[in-house]
């Protein structure tokens, strides 16, 4: 360890061991927020706390205070008749300039949409004792619940929620892995997920004006990692974010939220709310769909409120390549380079940028300007 000769540097890594000890009391404790709250805390955590400049801005922009703030919304009825091609010019305006969107008539059920988020509830509303073997900090497991994702310091405070995972490599996971609870609920939505990749990946496809089956052909989406999140209500919102700003190290991220709201995306410059819509998705680019486009499709900053007195459940899913493909280095692609559209990226694995992205997790900085060009 360096021998720094200032008290100043002295207080200052004090501080840093104090702060470290508490995350690893509270990562101890293997409760998660749930388990706060169920303690009955009344302030928050100083490891939960974000400075007070992320909290205030940017502004957020209401739909009712512009026409243009609202998000968009694909209706994917007809998706293989003759509406396809507008649909398709829906989706590249959407992830041209919003880098996303919410979609309705996207053929999942909403007999499994119920059950997921119910399920959701279900899993995290167990008692303690019953999570604790669950808990872990080892991302390389296949199945665990967690809190603190990556690194967790004065700059880069934890979030207000709790999260299980599941990583599907390549469509695939031992049903054995998956809490009973949930079993049944997750393997059912996984399905359907599957249904609607494929359908995403053609319009996706279609949107770069590449030929349907592209990006399936890269199998840049052929694995899923399910993330099925937990907010409690927060004794301090204005204190704490459910997710501070961030955006996904994935090629595309679908996602499932409650009728609660509290997520919002960064559009030119300004937080817009995303209102739930019954048995909507929200699908949005991730970084490395930015990059393989070169641009064309931009990947989207987004956060989660607190809330002092609602919970709220989502379940995310972040597409990755398949198993084999995951060291694999992808650039922007070839066939959308010209004279005039020259590559902005070095090429990059999707494990080597998840990876570095997660080393600066949560920090409201951008992952994909360390790989520019």
């Amino acid at each position: 360890m360096a021998v720094h000769c200032f008290a100043g540097d002295m207080e200052v890594e004090e501080g840093l061991d104090d702060w470290a000890k508490e995350v690893k009391a509270f990562e101890e404790t293997k409760a998660g927020v749930k388990g706060l709250v169920d303690s009955g805390v009344t302030k928050v955590p100083r490891i939960f706390v974000h400075p007070r400049a992320e909290l205030l801005k940017p502004e957020v922009l209401s739909e009712e205070s512009s026409g243009e703030s609202r998000v968009p919304l694909i209706d994917l009825r007809g998706v293989e008749g003759v509406e396809r091609k507008d649909i398709v010019e829906q989706i590249r305006q959407a992830c041209e300039h919003w880098g996303f969107f919410q979609m309705v008539n996207h053929g999942m059920d909403v007999s499994v949409i119920n059950a997921t988020l119910e399920a959701t509830r279900r899993l995290h509303e167990q008692p303690s004792e019953d999570k604790v073997g669950l808990f872990s900090d080892d991302s390389s497991k296949k199945v665990r619940l967690y809190t603190v994702n990556g690194s967790v310091h004065k700059s880069r405070p934890g979030p207000w929620r709790d999260a299980l995972a599941c990583a599907y490599l390549d469509d695939t996971l031992d049903s054995e892995e998956i809490p009973q609870i949930c079993r049944k609920e997750m393997e059912d939505y996984v399905q359907s997920i599957i249904k609607l990749r494929e359908t995403l990946s053609e319009l996706l496809s279609e949107a770069l004006g590449l030929s349907s089956d592209y990006l399936s052909r890269i199998e840049c989406m052929k694995s899923e990692f399910l993330t099925w999140l937990y907010y409690p209500a927060c004794p301090e919102p204005e204190l704490a974010f459910g997710a501070p700003q961030h955006s996904d190290p994935t090629f595309l991220t679908i996602l499932l939220q409650d009728t609660i709201g509290g997520l919002q995306f960064l559009h030119q410059d300004h937080w817009v709310d995303v209102p739930p819509i019954p048995g909507a998705l929200i699908a949005h680019i991730g970084d490395l769909m930015q990059i393989i486009s070169n641009d064309k499709f931009k990947s989207a900053d987004h956060r989660v409120l607190a809330r002092s007195d609602q919970i709220r459940v989502s379940a995310a899913c972040f597409l990755y390549p398949s198993a084999k493909n995951l060291l694999k280095p992808y650039s922007p692609i070839m066939e959308l380079m010209s004279d005039n559209n020259q590559p902005l990226y070095k090429e990059v694995s999707p494990l080597e940028y998840a990876i570095y992205h997660q080393s600066r997790a949560m920090d409201g900085t951008s992952t994909l300007s360390h790989y520019k060009l």
